[in-house]
Order: C-alpha cells, then structure tokens, then sequence
C-alpha cells in the first residue's frame, strides 16, 4: 500500500502531531507487543477511510482520478499536522459496504489496515442513507410547491420518515465497520467524523437556481442530517471509537451563504468542490475538528 503524506500548506493551528506521538507512546505502554516497534520518535501510521466527504472531490489537487481524491482532504491536512504517515483510501461515493468489498478498480478500504496502524479516520453512512437521492427528489419536488414542504411530505407521507427508516437501518452496518476496524487494527485509534452543517442552523432557506429546495424543506433536512450524526455518535460511543462533531464546528458556513462564507458548495458550485459538498475551507475546518479532538482525548 502506498504512503501519502501531503506536504503542503501552512502550519494548522494545533500542535496535534505532538498529541499524536504522545498517544502513541502510551499505546505501546498499554501493548507491551509493541514497545520494541514503538517509541516517542514512532511516525504515526494513519489510515483514512470512509466517502466523499472524507475524499474531497473537486477540490484542488485531484490525485486519484478514481476515487475523486484531493491532496487538500481533511485527512492529508491531519496527516500534515501530525507527521503522520497516511494511507488514504476514501473514495467517493462509498458506502459501508466498500469497507470490505472493491469500489471499481478501488480495493476494499479495509485492505489498508493492519495491526501496525495507529490511527484510523473514517466518514460513512451518507451513502448507505441514500441522502443524495433524497436532496435530488428535494429538488425536483421543490417547483411543486416553493413556499411548502413538498420534500417532508412525500418522505413522510406514509405514515412514516423514509430518511430516518434508512438512518436506523444503516446503524447497525456502521457498527459493523467499527468492529471491523478494531479487528483489523487492534492497536488504532477509531476516531468517526461527522458531517458538516450543510443547511441554516436556524432553518430559513435560501430558495434560488443553485439552492433549489422549497423553503419549508430547510428545516426538515436539517433534521436528517443532524439524526445520521446523532446515530454515527452512538455507534461511536458503542463502538469504542470518538466521534468528531464537524457539524458544530460549521454553523454559519452552509449553502445559503455567499461565496468567502460557504464552506459547502450549493448545487451548483461557484468554488472547486462537487455538489453540496465542503469546499477546501470546509475541509480545512473538518481537519481542525479532527485535531481538536485528537488533542483532547488521545
């Protein structure tokens, strides 16, 4: 497997690598099998893994192809900070089941892993949760009725949310992933990251071309997205990994804000990014809350 480390841009804010290898150390007291392999001046061996939140497509620079994968992620800035030595196999458009299964020409993430890995990121459930197709249909149903909730009200009309059917049958596969990380990389520190604050925290929209959802639909997909993190917290907490709010860490930068204060792009993208995804500010402000959090509890 090859290593990439990013080896540009500024310095990042918090002297997470320092945290990195103090954590490390610890780690070898905690498994004596690895103290002879295992010191303070130990790189960290992190693997990234998880879908295009994590792979930052579009953002510039592309350096897989296949799986729209950026030098500029949240991972490589990580890595940067921390010396790290990264193994990143996010790909665009994975799902839970990427994990163990091959992507394309893309290999199953988890064949990153070993019991030599130290640190493990991963983002994942949006996918599964189908949330794409669910802001599409937004989209299309928006025109029906601009100043309603045409989206809620078909997701909902059954009697039932379809969203948060899909979030509780999608918890279930991201404990598994969890287990199959601490399979894999016993020794690793599972760290799951978030989504960030697509839509206003205050649930007024922002109805236009490039946003075109109905006005009543900003609050309910607010919603959603904060029920799938609250599940990707749970299963983090059940499944002894840390859990990074990126959500928080984002409020004020959604798609309804102009251009220098968007952080995740709109429908159609005025900054280098894909479609309703952060742009290269996003994931510098993904990359701090990573930090923040790795400085914290390791």
């Amino acid at each position: 497997m090859t290593k990439r480390l990013s080896s540009s841009g500024a310095a990042r804010a918090l002297a997470v690598g320092a945290a990195l290898i103090s954590g490390v150390a610890t780690l070898a007291t905690a498994h004596p099998a690895l103290a002879s392999t295992t010191t303070h001046s130990h790189r960290v061996d992190y693997v990234a893994l998880g879908d295009s939140y994590a792979s930052a497509p579009l953002v510039p620079e592309q350096i897989d192809a296949n799986c729209l994968r950026s030098s500029r992620n949240y991972a490589s800035l990580v890595a940067q900070s921390a010396g790290a030595m990264l193994t990143d196999v996010t790909c665009s458009g994975a799902t839970t089941a990427e994990m163990t299964a091959a992507q394309g020409t893309a290999p199953a993430q988890f064949d990153a892993l070993d019991r030599h890995t130290d640190l493990v990121t991963v983002t994942i459930g949006g996918n599964d949760i189908g949330f794409s197709t669910v802001l599409g249909t937004c989209a299309k149903l928006s025109a029906t009725d601009p100043a309603g909730s045409p989206c809620r009200d078909h997701l909902t009309g059954s009697g039932t949310d379809q969203v948060t059917e899909s979030i509780s049958a999608t918890a279930p596969k991201v404990a598994k992933v969890l287990r199959g990380i601490h399979q894999r990389a016993p020794y690793a520190k599972v760290v799951v990251v978030g989504y960030p604050d697509l839509f206003p925290e205050d649930g007024v929209g922002c109805t236009s071309a490039s946003v075109p959802l109905a006005a009543g639909d900003f609050s309910y997909l607010r919603d959603k997205e904060k029920e799938l993190n609250g599940m990707l917290a749970r299963q983090a907490r059940l499944g002894l990994a840390q859990f990074v709010n990126t959500y928080d860490a984002t409020i004020g930068h959604d798609i309804c804000r102009p251009v220098g204060e968007r952080w995740i792009e709109t429908f159609a993208p005025q900054t280098p990014a894909a479609p309703l995804h952060p742009n290269a500010e996003g994931e510098s402000a993904m990359a701090t809350a990573v930090e923040r959090t790795l400085t914290r509890h390791w």
